[in-house]
């Protein structure tokens, strides 16, 4: 079995840097191969792409622009009546994708309003967001990249996100019917949302295009106290031949570096501990 390549999430780790080149740095100093960005764009792409090429870093996953955080956005795609902004935001998120080479977007649904109750929004929300996918759908394709989209549990992290559990994503990608869109599957959500982690990886397995985790349910480091047993998930992860990246997208409890050990036991006992992931 081939061991998991991971991938530091640049908006959580690392945070001891102020820059993203800087986070880039450190990753690859950790012995990181690949990382995600999270929201890159208040830096230029030229900049992010020689930061990322002299010091070896993959970038393997971006996320659309969340709109105005200040007004309370977190993503686009399934906002009724703001088309015309998803698709700007899905312009840039392509344009740095493409200058970075990175194959993967998350393609953010966004939130329910203020003041909408979930069943009375639902509809006209995934209607918008089937739309939005289709339309980025014709565009990735062009670009040979891939369009993710993540459930986000509603019980602990964000109360009004509108896509929140796997097989509502699914749905959704049914619908759609493309090839160049797949879920991101956080196995944080995931456990929060639904539980039932075996049998989900499992079921979802097919078009699962991205996978990120951190222990429940205080979204710290995998080995810290938690409901999650990530030796076993890893080990499964292996077994199902899963060959993409896992995303580190948890909270280090304290030093980003100091919080590894896990990793270093996981290379250590896979004989990767010089080389990393």
């Amino acid at each position: 079995m081939a061991p998991l390549r991971f991938a530091a999430n640049l908006a959580w780790l690392f945070q001891e840097q102020p820059t993203l080149p800087q986070r880039m740095e450190a990753a690859a100093q950790a012995g990181f191969r690949a990382a995600e960005l999270g929201f890159p764009y208040a830096c230029g792409a030229a900049e992010l792409r020689a930061a990322a090429e002299g010091v070896g870093l993959q970038l393997v996953l971006l996320s659309t622009p969340p709109g105005n955080q200040e007004k309370g956005d977190m993503g686009l795609g399934a906002l009724p009546g703001r088309q015309p902004e998803f698709r700007e935001a899905l312009a840039l998120a392509v344009k740095y994708a493409k200058a970075l080479k990175c194959p993967r977007i998350h393609l953010m649904a966004g939130r329910i309003p203020v003041g909408v109750e979930r069943e009375a929004a639902s509809a006209e929300m995934e209607a918008t967001f089937i739309e939005n996918l289709r339309y980025a759908a014709d565009i990735l394709v062009q670009e040979n990249l891939l369009g993710l989209v993540e459930p986000i549990n509603s019980r602990i992290t964000d109360p009004r996100y509108f896509l929140t559990t796997p097989e509502q994503a699914a749905a959704i990608l049914k619908k759609v019917g493309s090839p160049s869109l797949k879920m991101q599957l956080d196995i944080f959500h995931c456990q929060i949302m639904d539980g039932n982690l075996t049998q989900n990886l499992e079921k979802y397995f097919p078009i699962i295009g991205h996978i990120q985790f951190a222990q429940v349910p205080a979204r710290n480091e995998p080995d810290s106290p938690g409901e999650l047993n990530f030796p076993y998930l890893f080990q499964l992860l292996e077994s199902m031949g899963y060959s993409g990246y896992v995303g580190c997208e948890y909270k280090p409890k304290g030093d980003t570096l100091q919080g590894l050990g896990w990793l270093r036991s996981y290379w250590e006992s896979h004989g990767l501990l010089d080389s990393g992931s």
